[in-house]
């Protein structure tokens, strides 16, 4: 059963879950989700990607129970699909966007916290449940979680349980933006056109700089992003970009301000 589809709209790939009625995440889906972002890495002019749902009030509810059942009945090789579409995710050129309208707990937020941004709904919810069900979070939650907001921050929430709203989780750092419920699809796709809208190789670059270097001693970060900047300096397209960029403030007058690219 497809339960992912995609539409590619202005530079974004939008794809959108739909495994009604909580849109609880499988191993099929995920195996459904790593294999189409497969195709999107290689597909030119894609520069953003978004995850989102098609089930109202719900993003990913949380890891499929069955499928947990089976797991504490011995190794699964399927489950290792959890890992590798979450590394797909952070190793892929394009940055991902969560798009979270509704609930995402347990494997929900942890598919979301593989993501580069995550922007949610003032209805969105966020909890890594795992506690309550007397296991831990098993798809990167207490690792990923705990560098995007400090180990402090997320013992709190591995050890309780407890459920944030958007507002919340935006004060922990969860969450980078929260935006309007009724309108927070096309928001979503206006700001991720306009991320699109940057030159697709500095994108990748950043977020390369950005995710790989988190998990780097700052000597070794530093490092690379010293050698990123420079490829990206010496690219055709980065020394025509400059040299407008020189011609404009050449033609403009004292005091102007000077813009390259605002929002769409």
């Amino acid at each position: 059963m497809t339960t992912w589809s995609r539409e590619d709209r202005d530079g974004v790939a939008v794809l959108t879950y739909r495994n009604p009625p909580r849109n609880f995440l499988t191993f099929a889906a995920l195996e459904e989700l790593d294999a189409e972002l497969a195709r999107v890495e290689t597909t030119p002019g894609i520069g953003v990607v978004v995850l989102t749902s098609g089930v109202p009030g719900y993003f990913i509810a949380h890891a499929d129970l069955d499928e947990l059942a089976g797991l504490s009945r011995g190794p699964v090789p399927r489950a290792k699909i959890w890992y590798t579409a979450m590394r797909r995710i952070e190793r892929m050129p394009q940055p991902v966007i969560a798009a979270i309208d509704g609930q995402a707990w347990g494997g929900g937020l942890e598919l979301s916290l593989a993501c580069t941004l995550r922007w949610a709904s003032a209805s969105a919810h966020f909890s890594l449940l795992e506690i309550a069900l007397g296991i831990i979070p098993g798809a990167g939650g207490t690792q990923r979680l705990a560098r995007l907001i400090g180990p402090g921050r997320a013992a709190d929430l591995v050890l309780s349980g407890d459920v944030l709203t958007a507002d919340q989780a935006r004060t922990y750092g969860i969450v980078e933006r929260v935006l309007p419920t009724p309108d927070f699809q096309a928001e979503t796709l206006k700001l991720a056109r306009h991320l699109a809208s940057r030159p697709a190789a500095a994108l990748a670059a950043a977020k390369r700089a950005l995710v790989e270097g988190s998990r780097l001693p700052i000597t070794e970060g530093l490092r690379l992003e010293a050698a990123l900047f420079a490829e990206r300096l010496a690219s055709p397209e980065s020394v025509t970009l400059q040299e407008e960029a020189r011609r404009r403030y050449a033609d403009a007058a004292d005091g102007d301000p000077i813009t390259f690219g605002g929002r769409s």
